[in-house]
């Protein structure tokens, strides 16, 4: 394996609230060194006897918050994992499977915490998209919309879901992917890790095969690349270091309106199977008993106060004070968006009463 990690501010953001890590676990002999986290923009060649774990952060909440709660996030789930995968079983992926979730669960736990604990920084959150490697399989842990792609023969796809407004619209048939791209709800997302208590952790799994490229990356660059131009330069780019920081030159490029990261991995050696015709590559659940994490209802969260370059072109001129897609308040503080009770469902449930009222009543004349 072959791995690069790299982060960029971006053209309009001050400070880089993001955050990454890469390591192997089989190094972490003691998860309270940091200078044992392994090699974190290095690129360099490992065989990962006892696994290895790469992760992006997007940190949300304005001022210092986001930096750090993503900061928070990535020591906390290597930290933890590595201390519950320690003396298990190389052999047993559902307890690495378990694992990874416990460790996603338990930053969750800590931002929350921190935050509780703290009241200037209400609300702090981050994204989270785990990949850890175990043998030739990818076990992901999701909590937001940063992203992994899995580049082969050429093609990327992703074998993460957004947990976002839009992703929710275009599975219902609501809007296209393409309208999703431009809409000023774009930056919506579902669930993060720190504002709530408790998060739903979506846990996948993925294959890899001989020549495969992993690309873990903030919405900084997704949110401006497609994945056919992440592929493309995937397949120019045999140089990790340099397919990074094309990567980022390609999203600055697009305006650069948020902090960037990538973090790519490329798999190779005797010891993948070269990909056959039938293998599947795409968001794949990873079923395991005793999830024990309760699912809650969550907040909207506004994460990001800039739109994409083409939403900011359609609205160009429109005198929207609240057109960069930003919740009323301080512009750029990620608020809660909450959805407004309709006024028919009051009226509704007025009438309701009033008739339930005078039946009563009714029931109680001589």
């Amino acid at each position: 394996m072959h791995v690069v990690g790299r982060t960029d501010v971006g053209r309009t953001r001050e400070h880089n609230e993001d955050a990454f890590v890469v390591a192997d676990l089989a190094s972490l002999r003691d998860p309270a060194a940091d200078e044992s986290l392994g090699s974190v923009g290095d690129e360099g060649e490992r065989v990962m006897s006892k696994g290895a774990v790469f992760m992006v952060a997007d940190g949300m909440g304005g001022a210092a918050a986001g930096e750090i709660a993503s900061s928070m996030a990535v020591e906390v789930v290597v930290r933890e994992l590595a201390e519950r995968w320690r003396g298990a079983e190389v052999s047993d992926p559902e307890a690495f499977a378990t694992a990874l979730r416990a460790a996603t669960s338990a930053a969750n736990a800590r931002i929350h915490d921190f935050a509780v604990q703290h009241p200037e920084y209400r609300g702090m959150g981050t994204t989270a998209t785990v990949a850890a490697l175990l043998g030739d399989t990818l076990f992901l842990a999701q909590v937001g919309d940063s992203r992994a792609y899995i580049v082969r023969d050429g093609v990327a796809r992703q074998i993460t879901k957004d947990q976002s407004l839009m992703q929710k619209l275009i599975e219902a048939g609501e809007i296209t992917a393409e309208e999703a791209e431009v809409s000023d709800r774009r930056n919506i997302i579902l669930q993060a890790l720190g504002p709530e208590a408790f998060v739903k952790v979506d846990l996948t799994h993925q294959r890899v095969r001989r020549g495969d490229t992993l690309i873990l990356c903030s919405d900084g660059l997704s949110g401006q690349v497609r994945g056919e131009e992440i592929a493309q330069t995937v397949a120019e780019e045999r140089d990790l270091e340099r397919l990074c920081q094309r990567l980022i030159d390609s999203a600055n490029a697009s305006g650069g309106p948020d902090n960037i990261t990538v973090v790519a991995a490329r798999f190779d050696g005797v010891g993948l199977d070269v990909a056959a015709s039938d293998d599947e590559v795409g968001h794949r659940v990873f079923p395991i008993g005793g999830d024990d994490t309760p699912v809650l209802p969550v907040e909207r969260y506004v994460r990001r106060s800039m739109p994409s370059p083409a939403a900011m072109r359609a609205r160009a001129g429109d005198g929207d004070p609240n057109a960069n897609g930003v919740a009323p308040g301080e512009a750029g503080t990620p608020m809660p968006v909450r959805r407004a009770v309709p006024l028919s469902w009051m009226i509704a449930l007025i009438v309701v009463l009033v008739l339930a009222l005078v039946y009563t009543l009714l029931q109680l004349r001589p």
